[in-house]
């Protein structure tokens, strides 16, 4: 039995107080390394092997590969360490220290979800390291709210390798094997601007825009026909045109317009062939018209995912926590797992309705549920596998 230093409300309130948000945004990113280091200590006095992969785009930035056991199969626990930006003025208590009311322990993370990473070291220490038969390994990223740039990091790494992963975003408990992916894009049009008394002094981008939203709307349809997955509630990939800019003053034909597009896409469908379309459908839209088109990523994108119902893993799940696997709109990191080759899978002690929201709270009733769980895989995957 590993000695239970420091306890588990201790490493909550480090875990809160060690601020680590990414975002577009230079104004409000910061680093993780605080919670980086927190991790390895304490993984680290459990007897993990601690490696810490730095991101080449971020010195600031790091993930965390803590391996406790060896052998080919084997258990990955994964999180990211980041949080999206907060604003404090919304929260009725310092969102960077943990606080505990109405059964609830509130603080920036908490679900979302750097609390799931002290549950996972209090299940552990319920285990003797020469227990284990095959390793079992936690895994810490960076930046899983603004670039995936940490996850992407680890594919390029090739590691780490085990046969099945869990990743604790908040699912309140209940296993998910399958999200929609996402991709956003900007589609910026440039026309000329001129004197509105008279088109021919111009060439309206906002007019051309109005064929390409038309045309977009379109292709949303023909992809909601040919794209079907009864599993999600929105069985079909939605289209969202989000955000729309253009011109200045009515009395000047619009010289620039810009839009901003969301596609979550089912599983099945490839983010690079979704781009190639929409290049094609925006060129098709603006055929003759003599507008210059740019449409560039309003970041990377990260592609659906679905684990199969067949999988060990999902049998184990939904045996364990008495819930059917489910699905969600929400993306994660699990895509960039499965081309690692591992059979991965959501379950987390949050919940998503407070992700990302002002007094975000992980509920104490989920506590000890979630360590008993996470040992119970453990024990099934790393010491009885």
């Amino acid at each position: 039995m590993k000695q239970q230093n420091p306890t588990l409300m201790q490493m909550l309130h480090a875990l809160i107080a060690a601020p680590s948000i990414s975002s577009v945004s230079p104004a409000f990113d910061s680093g993780n390394l605080a919670v980086i280091d927190l991790l390895a200590e304490w993984l680290g006095d459990l007897g993990f092997e601690i490696e810490i992969q730095t991101l080449e785009s971020h010195t600031d930035k790091a993930n965390l590969i803590a391996t406790l056991g060896s052998g080919p199969g084997g258990l990955v626990l994964a999180g990211h360490t980041d949080t999206v930006p907060c604003d404090e003025h919304r929260w009725q208590s310092d969102p960077f220290k943990m606080v505990e009311r109405d059964h609830r322990l509130y603080g920036l993370g908490s679900s979302d979800m750097k609390g799931f990473f002290a549950l996972i070291i209090e299940a552990v220490r319920r285990f003797d390291i020469d227990t284990l038969q095959q390793p079992l390994i936690v895994l810490a990223t960076a930046d899983e709210e603004s670039s995936m740039d940490g996850a992407k990091a680890l594919v390029e790494l090739g590691r780490p390798k085990a046969r099945y992963a869990i990743i604790g975003e908040p699912t309140g408990l209940r296993p998910v094997n399958a999200h929609k992916g996402i991709l956003m894009e900007a589609i910026h049009l440039q026309g000329q601007a001129g004197h509105s008394s008279d088109p021919s002094y111009g060439n309206s981008a906002l007019e051309g825009m109005h064929r390409v939203m038309s045309e977009i709307i379109r292709w949303r349809e023909q992809l909601q026909r040919e794209h079907q997955d009864p599993q999600f509630k929105a069985p079909f990939p939605t289209l969202n045109l989000g955000h729309i800019h253009g011109g200045d003053n009515p009395n000047r034909i619009c010289g620039e317009c810009e839009l901003h597009i969301d596609l979550r896409p089912v599983p099945g469908m490839e983010i690079d062939a979704l781009r190639h379309t929409l290049k094609q459908r925006v060129d098709h839209a603006l055929l003759k018209s003599g507008l210059q088109s740019t449409i560039r990523p309003l970041f990377s994108g990260a592609p659906a995912h679905r684990l199969e119902r067949t999988s060990q893993l999902v049998a184990a799940a939904e045996q364990l926590t008495g819930h059917t696997a489910e699905t969600v709109a929400f993306g994660t990191e699990a895509p960039f797992l499965d081309q690692l080759g591992m059979e991965t899978l959501i379950l987390g002690p949050g919940d998503i309705a407070q992700a990302h929201q002002p007094n975000e709270y992980l509920a104490l009733d989920r506590l000890q549920p979630c360590i008993d769980l996470l040992a119970q895989f453990i024990e099934q995957f790393c010491t009885h596998p």
